[in-house]
């Protein structure tokens, strides 16, 4: 059999078979669809008249409606702020092997997480009706450290933190649990076997382990806590929607002064979504080697500490 025959036989091999390029015509009827409804959008809100502009940048950064922007990216860090912190704590309590604390931190979750966000910022608003007077203080005949009217302790801005804060709390307490429970049993174990103390494996070992799983939904969290602000107007306070609402209660100009609104939120949202963006970026390449170095240098100074004791 010649040289010719035996090529002419051999089989195809993959790399010698050519791709075929596969046509996927409902794509591109799709994107134009998509092209098409944009392009009226666009068009629509450029000739219709009733958007009215001119009246969208004359208020834009009118001195009422920065205001509210201010009060409504101070409300964001400040429930926030208190959210995470009793988030993190929840978390920890929720995994005690204690069941009182651990029933406790799941009956807090379970309540704030299964009601309205806006019945509670209602609720803690008209806590006076319940409470007329609050009083705090040891149980049992004790002295009193609180004792006040209920209406002048919480007063609406304080009614809104409370709201914002406890519920934000009951989804972080989530987030941190799922980001604990995320780290290897392993990892506790051998701190253990070190003779460290649960919170100071919290602190050391799990925590820094586990906020890479933390952040990304946390970003998410400020980003629904800045839209959820917006609920506070119906108590009155002075945020971003209602210091529009106020103003568009004087001329009757509600759409350009609502699409000013838009315009602040998606201003603010981006902003985070830039910053979320970067802080994932930065955690989520895990740790680096001077991270581990430093995590290795803690249970290397524990131990030592240890042994120095003569534990």
């Amino acid at each position: 059999m010649s040289a010719s025959e035996l090529t002419e036989k051999r089989p195809e091999r993959p790399e010698d078979i050519k791709a075929v390029p596969v046509r996927h015509p409902w794509r591109w009827i799709a994107a134009l669809i998509v092209l098409v409804v944009a392009a009226s959008l666009v068009r629509s809100a450029i000739n219709d008249s009733n958007f009215q502009w001119h009246l969208v940048g004359h208020y834009l950064f009118d001195s009422r409606v920065l205001a509210g922007v201010l009060v409504t990216i101070r409300l964001t860090a400040l429930s926030m702020a208190i959210g995470i912190v009793l988030g993190v704590a929840l978390a920890v309590m929720r995994l005690s092997p204690n069941g009182l604390v651990s029933g406790f931190a799941w009956f807090y979750i379970w309540f704030f997480r299964g009601t309205p966000l806006l019945v509670q910022i209602l609720f803690w608003n008209f806590i006076g009706a319940l409470y007329p007077h609050i009083t705090l203080g040891v149980p049992f005949g004790g002295p009193s450290i609180i004792n006040a009217n209920a209406n002048t302790l919480i007063s609406t801005s304080v009614a809104v933190v409370l709201a914002l804060s406890l519920n934000e709390a009951a989804y972080m307490a989530e987030i941190v649990r799922a980001g604990i429970i995320s780290v290897a049993e392993g990892q506790t174990e051998a701190a253990q076997s070190l003779g460290m103390r649960r919170l100071a494996i919290m602190r050391l070992i799990v925590l820094p382990q586990a906020i890479r799983v933390i952040i990304p939904p946390t970003g998410n969290e400020a980003i629904s806590m800045l839209k959820n602000t917006s609920l506070a107007s119906v108590v009155a306070y002075r945020e971003l929607l209602y210091s529009v609402q106020l103003i568009y209660a004087e001329n009757f100009k509600q759409i350009p002064l609502l699409l000013v609104a838009v315009i602040w939120y998606l201003v603010m949202t981006s902003v985070l979504y830039v910053a979320q963006y970067f802080i994932e970026r930065r955690f989520g390449r895990g740790f680096t080697r001077a991270e581990q170095a430093s995590m290795r240098a803690r249970w290397l100074g524990f131990a030592n500490r240890n042994e120095a004791r003569g534990i």
